[in-house]
């Protein structure tokens, strides 16, 4: 029987049951943007409490991924995941019915942050790097990626669809849904398979604190994720506002939806394209062209007068550059540390990715409520991504030197 579950769960299977995973907890996730406007209008709440709640859920999950790395690197990524996709759905049918600010807080930041932490595709880009052969891996890197991106792209136009024919709050519930299908995917992600195994590594004896120290006290490995913190600043900013902002700019409601999906329609061919070309040049100087260009098509995008066809270009430029930044940064970091705490390690990185995310997704709200405006904090997008591109420039792409060997933990 073992011998059986070894052969079903082939590389092409462990593929596909990753990215539907990646697919459909990124999915609704990005989607939350759409439901500020009708959940004002249903609760009074504004732009700040909804951002503040949306904030949380940035922070707990970066939060939290260090710690559902650790255990999926200890115990193996199903348990994880299974338990962060049930708190992602309890989350998503609390803040259908969530009647206060508290609640939403709760529901929308606390559960859902928590769940994302135990489901979303850092938990699958971690298992790819054990179960896959070595010449899949990178290629693997991007195709997750690029599945929670073609989530984005699937779910955006359908959350404006539900909303406007069954309402927001049967919207939240068919999505939570939706979400149980991640839990027998899972089961796929079991590991690592038996011809995966490394044999006598010294790393493979590591300890967890001993990998935190070593991280921590690594140059690169801090280089890149202070760059990381742009990335989230950026993305999660432009997910959640951008829609609200082109309402302000006098576009209708239905360009946000269109203008998101695109985005994750553009991010496949973005994550796909980054996953093979870090094969083929130094991923610090694609990490540095990735933050300079897309500080560029900010730049382009605020200065144009508002218009569906800049804001549909804006979406297929920004959506290249998206995610693809998660190929290269994975890709350094297993080669920095090796496999054997990539799934904490990754999260660790994540958590400051993740910073940027509460950081873009609050002071959005706050600054607008201050100024009337998003101006202030689209400057800022662009000076954090040119901080970006040089912060990555003197990463060092090479093993860290180590011991022969390392005491096992008892």
């Amino acid at each position: 029987m073992p011998d059986l579950l070894a052969r079903w769960r082939t590389p092409q299977v462990i593929l596909v049951c990753g990215c539907l995973i990646a697919l459909i907890s990124f999915g609704p996730r990005s989607t939350f943007g759409f439901f500020l406007a009708p959940m004002d209008a249903a609760h009074g709440w504004g732009r700040d409490q909804f951002g503040l709640a949306l904030a949380i859920e940035m922070l707990l999950w970066g939060a939290g991924q260090p710690f559902s790395g650790a255990l999926a690197d200890r115990f193996g990524a199903p348990r994880v995941l299974m338990c962060g996709a049930i708190l992602y759905i309890l989350g998503m049918v609390w803040m259908a019915y969530a009647q206060t600010a508290f609640e939403l807080y709760m529901s929308a930041g606390v559960l859902i942050g928590l769940g994302l932490a135990g489901c979303s595709f850092s938990i699958v880009v971690g298992a790819f790097a054990k179960l896959m052969p070595p010449s899949w891996r990178t290629v693997a890197f991007g195709a997750g990626t690029a599945a929670g991106s073609f989530g984005q792209f699937l779910f955006s136009p359908l959350a404006v669809a539900l909303i406007g024919t069954i309402g927001w709050q049967a919207a939240l519930l068919v999505f939570s849904v939706t979400m149980l299908i991640a839990v027998p995917l899972a089961l796929a992600m079991s590991g690592p398979r038996q011809e995966q195994q490394v044999a006598a590594a010294p790393q493979t004896k590591q300890t967890l604190s001993q990998a935190l120290a070593e991280a921590l006290g690594h140059k690169s490995y801090v280089l890149l994720s202070i760059g990381y913190f742009t990335c989230g600043f950026q993305l999660f900013f432009i997910t959640v506002h951008l829609p609200a902002y082109l309402v302000d700019r006098g576009l209708p409601a239905s360009i946000g939806g269109w203008t998101i999906a695109v985005i994750g329609l553009f991010n496949i061919v973005g994550s796909l394209g980054s996953g093979y070309i870090s094969n083929l040049m130094p991923k610090r100087y694609l990490l540095s062209a990735i933050y300079f260009s897309r500080s560029l098509a900010i730049l382009a995008f605020i200065l144009l007068p508002p218009s569906p066809a800049a804001t549909l270009v804006f979406g297929a430029v920004i959506g290249v550059l998206w995610l693809s930044t998660i190929p290269p940064t994975s890709a350094l970091i297993s080669i920095m540390f090796g496999p054997r705490w990539l799934t904490m390690l990754l999260g660790l990185a994540f958590f400051v990715h993740q910073l940027g995310g509460f950081l873009g997704v609050w002071l959005g709200g706050v600054l607008f409520e201050a100024t009337g405006s998003y101006n202030v904090i689209w400057w800022g997008t662009i000076l954090f991504g040119l901080a970006s591109a040089v912060i990555n420039l003197p990463i060092v792409e090479r093993p860290v030197p180590r011991a022969d060997a390392v005491p096992a933990a008892a």
